[in-house]
């Protein structure tokens, strides 16, 4: 198990958490389990409450019972939907090639001002960039969660949604360059792959994969990465500059995954 120099902010850990393994449990998570799982990944007991209590505020979490009668927290229906619709980009292959274009294009009365500053902060957590002011791009595959996410934040009465192809005039590579900040996009994947790729490389040299060491490093390398694929919206690899850094970070990850995630479960009690 290598301790890696990122900072993982408890209630990221307790959605990433809930992701991996608290929604497959048989029932509610009983707090006194989040609290042991969170130990594991350095998060304190008043930390982990703290944190349950804003998911809560949040309608993230919702208040159970075990069969026990101890005080447990399940998923909210949202959250639910939240995750799946997070499970189509962190866990997936390579982008499809010239899967063309979704435009989000958007208008907000002035007496609404503050829901245009929602909209704007909704579709960048998105991963959408920005075309010109007021009409928002993404790969096309990204519009049934951005459609999910707006009739969920009742913001959809303010968009219409396009889908196209890229004609010009500018070439398409030269487009995404102001579209997205790429550069930025690729210093978050610089900043995966030193805190993850020589914890891969240890693991690649050991002929065991004990389930604690294996859930404490997966649960860190999820967190970190599952908010990349909403930083990277998953341009095709034709379209960015060469020896893009999410190449390797996705095969970093996705190789962390498949090396730890079934051991980790069996710490997790699955």
């Amino acid at each position: 198990m290598i301790n890696v120099s990122e900072q993982h902010a408890p209630r990221s850990l307790i959605v990433t958490l809930y992701g991996a393994y608290g929604r497959f449990m048989p029932g509610p998570v009983p707090v006194a389990e989040l609290i042991r799982l969170l130990a594991a990944v350095g998060v304190d007991a008043p930390s982990v409450r703290s944190s349950v209590s804003r998911l809560k505020r949040r309608g993230l979490l919702s208040p159970a019972r075990t069969e026990s009668g101890a005080a447990a927290y399940e998923l909210s229906p949202e959250a639910r939907q939240l995750l799946e619709d997070g499970d189509r980009r962190i866990y997936a292959g390579a982008p499809v090639a010239d899967e063309g274009w979704v435009l989000a294009v958007f208008s907000v009365p002035e007496s609404e001002r503050q829901k245009r500053h929602v909209l704007r902060s909704r579709l960048a957590g998105l991963g959408f960039g920005t075309a010109a002011p007021g009409v928002w791009i993404a790969p096309a595959r990204l519009y049934e969660e951005a459609e999910h996410t707006l009739r969920r934040l009742r913001l959809d009465a303010y968009v219409d949604f396009f889908r196209g192809e890229h004609l010009g005039f500018a070439a398409t590579a030269e487009a995404v360059g102001r579209w997205w900040d790429l550069a930025a996009i690729a210093k978050e994947h610089e900043r995966f792959l030193d805190a993850h790729e020589p914890v891969l490389q240890a693991w690649e040299r050991r002929p065991g994969t004990p389930p604690q060491e294996a859930y404490h490093d997966y649960l860190l390398a999820l967190d970190s990465w599952r908010h990349l694929p909403y930083t990277d919206p998953g341009l095709p690899t034709r379209l960015l500059p060469a020896n893009w850094p999410g190449v390797r970070s996705a095969q970093v990850f996705h190789r962390l995954h498949e090396r730890l995630r079934d051991a980790g479960a069996e710490f997790a009690g699955l």
